[in-house]
């Protein structure tokens, strides 16, 4: 049995068949989710689990350079933006359309589904490397 961190299989089989500029998309309960990518399905109900929290999970075992959200989150979620700032202090972030946000999804690695329902409570992280 796993030791620490994220228990569930298929996220961690993911995390670790990762490479570098690889996307991973968390992704609050409403977001499409193309076909062709694959789908780490974690919601259980409406609001759980929360975006932040497998957000602070998949932080504590992946190595990101670089961030990405919609940009409509600054006016329609700032208090969740703040938040997700404040976990990323030293990562680059990149704001795009949320409609370009939704094409870009096609490009990651996999989308985990949280049970989120804060608005534009989606986010990719672009992996890095840690030599």
């Amino acid at each position: 049995m796993k030791k620490n961190g994220i228990i569930n299989s298929e996220l961690v089989r993911v995390i670790a068949e990762m490479g570098h500029k690889d996307g991973l998309t968390i992704a609050d309960c409403g977001l499409p989710i193309p076909e062709k990518v694959e789908r780490v399905d974690l919601s259980l109900t409406k609001g759980y689990p929360k975006f932040l929290e497998i957000l602070k999970a998949v932080l504590n075992d992946l190595v990101v350079e670089k961030a990405i959200l919609a940009a409509e989150i600054k006016e329609k979620s700032p208090k969740l933006e703040a938040k997700i700032k404040k976990m990323l202090p030293d990562i680059e972030i990149e704001y795009i359309p949320h409609t370009e946000f939704k094409k870009e999804t096609n490009n990651s690695r996999a989308v985990v589904r949280s049970g989120e329902i804060i608005p534009y409570a989606n986010i990719i992280l672009i992996s890095g490397v840690d030599f």
